[in-house]
């Protein structure tokens, strides 16, 4: 399509003091006004835009916004023509996209030159939405594993293995020759997990309860999804000289009952994995990995498209666990 034709693209407002998200027709004189025009083609479902469609809490932090955490494209136009050429492939992850900045869910976005990564080969734009900022996040708390050196001397513990973040951490994992235990509540998906390369199932009940703040050692490292009791219990199972990163919350943002036992007497360490404002390094080192350890047919069973008039039904469903692996977002539809 011409970007000279009005597009739809979903909405975080206020109305009547009311937090509403629904859909409205935009022209591109209605983006930000920022140095780059992206043609989106895809977006993806992420827990964040499942609490922001769903209004089960205010992410968006002014309206009006367009929602979406993060997009993948072709570039139409930029003021660094040099760097960025039309016709680019690029993915856009984080930056504050549906929360401070409007994000993906939209036929154009105009964004600001540095956010954007080249999307490598062989991915296409969709390929970079079935990863999305989940799968990017995934990759992103591997490499801090591998840079503390908690890869190789054991299992890796993923909790919230079944959700976006989680699927991909197993493949990737699984990918480099580590031994992966899994933990999740849905018996539905331990074939899913052992078919992406988990060798353990941990029923996620094992960590909901609180226990001693040092345990048996079980753990090389953890990719944390959860936060709260889970993480409290993984890290007084993890080994010494082994480590956590952490990079979700959905059991909470409190760590009840934690000590600093594991940490002084194990020497464990708990690395806070943030993807919104990674440095274009480390972004450039997630999707690396991710197109040299993520095979296509993983990919394929990762992920199912669905229109972009479907948010409103999905967003209630990634909140309440009922989403596998990931859902990539057709902007078109």
């Amino acid at each position: 399509m011409s970007e000279s034709e009005p597009f739809t693209a979903l909405i975080v407002d206020e109305t009547d003091g009311k937090r509403v998200c629904e859909f409205r027709q935009l022209g591109v004189e209605d983006l930000p006004d920022y140095d780059t025009l992206v043609e989106v083609e895809y977006s993806s479902l992420n827990y964040k835009d499942g609490l922001n469609v769903s209004g089960a809490q205010k992410i968006a932090r002014r309206t009006p916004l367009i929602a979406g955490a993060d997009l993948a494209g072709i570039v139409v136009e930029s003021s660094d023509p040099a760097r960025w050429k039309a016709g680019t492939k690029v993915v856009v992850n984080g930056w504050g996209m549906s929360e401070t900045e409007s994000g993906g869910y939209t036929r154009y976005q105009r964004v600001r030159s540095e956010w954007l990564v080249e999307i490598p080969e062989p991915f296409t734009t969709r390929d970079a939405m079935a990863i999305g900022t989940a799968g990017y996040t995934s990759a992103l708390c591997v490499d801090a594993l591998e840079a503390w050196g908690a890869l190789g001397d054991g299992e890796v513990l993923v909790t919230g293995a079944a959700g976006g973040v989680g699927s991909v951490a197993v493949a990737l994992l699984a990918a480099a020759g580590v031994p992966v235990a899994a933990s999740t509540g849905r018996p539905s998906t331990h074939d899913f997990l052992i078919g992406l390369g988990a060798g353990t199932i941990v029923d996620r009940n094992e960590l909901l309860e609180p226990g001693r703040p040092l345990q048996k050692e079980r753990w090389a490292g953890v990719i944390d999804t959860v936060g709260g009791v889970t993480l409290v219990n993984a890290l007084s199972q993890i080994m010494y000289g082994g480590a956590a990163a952490a990079c979700g919350l959905a059991s909470g943002n409190d760590l009840p009952g934690a000590t600093v036992l594991p940490h002084i007497l194990r020497g464990v360490a708990l690395l806070g994995v943030d993807s919104v404002m990674a440095s274009q390094a480390k972004r450039k080192a997630a999707w690396d990995r991710l197109a040299r350890d993520l095979a296509p047919d993983v990919l394929a069973s990762l992920s199912r498209v669905e229109p972009m008039s479907a948010l409103p039904t999905l967003a209630p469903q990634i909140l309440q666990g009922q989403i596998r692996g990931r859902v990539v977002i057709d902007v078109t539809a």
